[in-house]
């Protein structure tokens, strides 16, 4: 199994650094640019920014496919326009990390069911899922679909409220590949049963998602006035 695992990770790895993150407006480009270093900073910048979002649906670069990832741009874009320091930059600091602390403690928990399993060295790997991820690739769409489904309803992995992330196909589509899958969820009704509806949710999981994305729109709506508000706050 070691053996297999490694020269997966090692197929998976080499495929990432030759397809890249590839968006439409990309294809259009030269392969390499005039400025070579340019365009590596580019794909460097790519990555950076799906390891630190860890995007719910990995192959939409336009991130508005699913209200999650759709709160998260927005939130990220209208932060960028805002002034450095100045309030209202400080209060959307505040939900863009609350957002990726809820995507890292799923992560995390995927990664301790992993590492319990044997796949330590392999963990990270096995949980990485680039832009460039498509459907279409998968070896079983159906069965990883459905020990999704199962994950979601009978486990605590993913919080209730929300259909659980899709980039989590791609990696059961892996772990099916690898002959893991059923280990893996049996590992994980272990580790986090379904929580009961009177349960408390986690601290850090419990994003009131309507309520974000309408901030967030009353924010693009009102443009420069955000902006002009936080500096008199200050």
């Amino acid at each position: 199994m070691g053996s297999a695992v490694k020269k997966f990770c090692l197929q998976f790895c080499c495929c990432c650094c030759c397809t890249g993150d590839v968006d439409d407006e990309d294809e259009k480009q030269p392969l390499l640019p005039d400025d070579p270093l340019e365009y590596f900073n580019r794909e460097v910048q790519k990555r950076r920014d799906e390891e630190t979002n860890l995007w719910s649906e990995p192959g939409d670069p336009s991130h508005t496919e699913r209200d999650d990832d759709r709160a998260l741009h927005a939130m990220l874009q209208a932060r960028n326009k805002m002034r450095m320091g100045s309030s209202g930059y400080r209060r959307l600091s505040v939900d863009i990390e609350a957002m990726r602390d809820t995507r890292r403690e799923v992560r995390d928990k995927w990664k301790t069911i992993l590492e319990n399993l044997g796949f330590m060295a392999e963990a990270d790997s096995l949980l990485t899922v680039s832009a460039g991820a498509s459907l279409d690739r998968m070896r079983n769409a159906p069965a990883a679909r459905a020990l999704l489904q199962s994950l979601h309803s009978e486990t605590s992995v993913f919080s209730s409220r929300e259909p659980p992330p899709e980039r989590y196909l791609f990696i059961l589509d892996r772990l099916l590949y690898l002959d893991i899958a059923e280990d893996f969820l049996a590992k994980a009704k272990r580790f986090y049963p379904p929580r009961d509806d009177s349960d408390e949710e986690i601290p850090g999981l419990a994003i009131n998602l309507p309520l974000l994305l309408a901030r967030v729109e009353a924010i693009n709506g009102r443009g420069e006035e955000v902006e002009d508000e936080s500096e008199r706050d200050d």
